[in-house]
This record gives C-alpha cells, structure tokens and sequence, in this order.
C-alpha cells in the first residue's frame, strides 16, 4: 500500500467531511452529518456514521453524533415512527413536509444501540430518560404496524424497509420499493394488499428489532428501572428464539426470510451479517452455529469472503448479479456494510479478518481516488467502484477508520 498517499487521501477526506458533510439544515440550530451531495440528508440507517465520527474526533463530533440523535427523536410521529430520512431543506429546494420521508422503515442500525454510544461519551440522565421514551414509543409502533401476521416478529412489506434496493432478496414483491397508493407514496403503516409474498418476516430487520429490546433493557437498567428492564430482555430473548424458530434453516445454517405463507425465500444475502452486528447470536451459547457460519459462508471465498468483502449478496447466489449500474445491493460491497463490521467482527475474534477488510478497502479506494473519491459501493471481485456518490459518509469514514487500525495514520482505532 502506497502508506503516503493513504495519508493525503486521509486529510482530503477529513477536510471535506468538515466543509460539506457537517451542515446545518434548513430550520435546524446545530449540524448533523450529511451522507453525500447525491443523497443530501440524512437516513436513519446512517445514524451511526455522525456516531462514529464522534468517537474517532470527539472534540470535532459530539455535537455532530447529539444533533443527528436529536433530528429523529424531535421529528418522531406521535403515535412513534421515526423517519426514514431527512433532507436538508436548502439542498432539495422542496416544501419542509416533503424532505422527511415516512414510507419505509430502513433502521439497518439499531438505533438504540447509538444511542448508548452517544451517552458513552458523556452520560445525560434528561438525554437517556428522552431516548428511552422515544424508543419505547417506537417499539410499540412497530408491533402495532409491522406484526399483522402475529408469529412475533416484524415485517417488510415494501423492499426500502430493508435499504437492499434492487436486490433479488425483494424479487416477488408488489411493492419492491415503496408501496405507492393513489400515485402518492403510502405511509410505512399502511400493508400493501396483493402481494403473493409480503409481509416477509425480514432477518435484518429483526435483528435490529432485537438489538432496540436489548439497548431498551440496558438503559432501563441504567435509569433504575429493573423490572422494566427485565421486560425488554425477556422480549428481546423472544425474538432471537422466533428468529431460530422461524428463519433458521438447520442443514444450511442460514437464516433466510419467511414469506406471509411461511416459505424461505432462500437468498444468500449478507442479511446474514445482521446476527452478528446486533449481538443474536452469543459468543458462548451460541458457539457451534458462530463457527458454522462464519466457515461455510461469511469466510467463504465462494461466498462473502471475496476479494473486495462483503457483497450484498453472497457470489454463489443465482441472484448474485448487477441488477443495476449503482445502488445494487444484489451484488455489490457496500460502504455501509464494511462500515458496520465495526460493529462486531473483534467482538466475534475476527481480528484479523477485519484488518483484511481494511486493507482491501483502503487499496481499492486509494486506487481510484483520481476518477472516483470514496465513493458508496465496489465491485467485490474486481474492486471496482461503481459510479454511486463520490464523497460517501459511510465509505469515507470506514477509510479513515481503517487507516488507523493499521497504523497508517497517527493513532489507531
């Protein structure tokens, strides 16, 4: 690796994080963090991108991690839904409804788990006593709308639930990105009808169901609520034992989605990884099936171990292909997805892997710069960088990241 030109890239990426990517929005006082001048806002799957960007600069992103956790508590529907995205009001140049989007669910983090980050940087009782509200709020949502099949756990109806836009994971759905009614886009609590296979009880989305129950229960405890806290845990327990109920294919050692007549739709998508980032399955109790899966598929060179890891969908897939030229989480590695190994890969004692995962990011990346900085998403087998968004959040930071695990900047992460 060219270690000097790494660094270059690095303050490049830094200064345009400082000058384009912390902005105040339109009727905001203070600054979240932006994902890029192609999507202009900020979606609560990249929440965790102004989190970790407190934590590698706190003094530069506490601000930042505070406003971005604030922007969807303060715009959270009454009866509890969190938006999907906000726009920044001076870069769509739409009427101030219109730049807070409310047709999907697409959490992709769990955001209680970031809200504890953020409280582990500087503990704020009146804060942990707001967050835990708003999450209750949006728990209970989320059962009232998205468990109308009742077998205990949450449901996709449309394909942008889930953020894996054109992926074959959503082929078969009516509505494979937004459930559109009397040509308006509908509300993420109206299902959709005529759909031959939604509601699909979606692994992802219950694993970051699951990690919301878990931050429920620790910052219940840490507010001295026990008995409350004790409920989320046993609710949280429940969801991982109807994941492994419902999801788990034995002989394959795979958890696959399940459409509303109880088939798995047998995609080898790297939804998989979910179980990982939100703690399902236990380091101890969950062994045998860890050390099963991480061997015949999240460290399959045949599968999720390719080149340039992690494709959306795992190489050997039917469905593995580009289905478009950009935004194709049917085949390619996404900067969101690196980003998120973060989350998990040292907590699973994948060490190692994850300086591999690093390694390969920064050589693609630094590659490239030239023609394409930093861009969302590369092609796992050749390295390639689709033509998506230069100057992504989530791409740029696991780079800066990466940099200094390696120790090719000055402090390691």
């Amino acid at each position: 690796m060219d270690e000097k030109k790494i660094k270059e890239i690095c303050r490049k990426l830094e200064e345009h994080i400082e000058n384009k990517n912390i902005c105040v929005f339109k009727g905001r006082q203070k600054p979240p963090f932006l994902i890029s001048e192609n999507y202009f806002g900020v979606w609560l799957e990249h929440v965790f991108d102004s989190v970790l960007y407190a934590e590698m600069y706190p003094e530069k992103g506490k601000s930042v991690a505070l406003e971005t956790v604030d922007l969807f508590i303060s715009l959270q529907s009454k009866d509890g839904q969190y938006p999907c995205y906000v726009w920044d009001g001076n870069r769509s140049h739409l009427p101030e409804k219109k730049n807070v989007g409310w047709a999907q669910i697409q959490e992709c983090v769990s955001f209680g788990k970031l809200c504890l980050r953020v409280l582990d940087l500087a503990w704020d009782e009146k804060l942990a006593e707001k967050c835990y509200a708003s999450l209750k709020k949006w728990i209970a949502w989320q059962k009232k709308y998205r468990m109308t099949t009742r077998r205990g756990l949450i449901e996709m109806i449309v394909g942008y639930d889930t953020g894996h836009d054109n992926s074959g994971r959503l082929d078969g759905m009516k509505y494979p990105q937004n459930h559109r009614f009397l040509w308006k886009e509908a509300g993420a609590d109206i299902s959709p009808r005529g759909c031959a296979v939604a509601p699909i009880l979606a692994v992802d989305m219950n694993c970051v169901f699951y990690g919301d129950l878990k931050a429920l229960a620790v910052l219940a405890n840490k507010l001295n609520k026990e008995s409350e806290s004790e409920k989320w845990e046993k609710e949280a327990e429940e969801v991982k034992k109807k994941l492994f109920e419902i999801c788990f294919d034995r002989e394959d050692c795979f958890f696959y989605d399940v459409d509303k007549k109880g088939n798995k739709r047998k995609y080898l998508s790297s939804t998989i990884l979910h179980l990982f980032q939100e703690g399902v399955l236990d380091i101890n109790k969950d062994k045998e099936i860890i050390k099963e899966i991480l061997f015949r598929h999240v460290l399959n060179e045949k599968e999720f171990w390719t080149p340039y890891p992690f494709p959306s969908m795992a190489i050997c897939d039917p469905s593995a292909k580009k289905h478009k030229k950009y935004n194709d989480w049917g085949y390619f590695t996404q900067g969101n997805t690196v980003l998120r190994t973060i989350l998990w890969m040292d907590k699973y004692d994948l060490n190692k892997e994850q300086d591999e995962v690093c390694k390969k990011w920064l050589t693609a990346w630094t590659e490239c710069f030239e023609k394409m900085p930093v861009g969302q998403e590369l092609d796992p087998v050749t390295g390639q960088p689709s033509p998506s968004a230069p100057w992504y959040s989530s791409g740029m930071l696991f780079y800066l990241w990466s940099a200094k695990r390696i120790g090719v900047t000055d402090k390691k992460a």
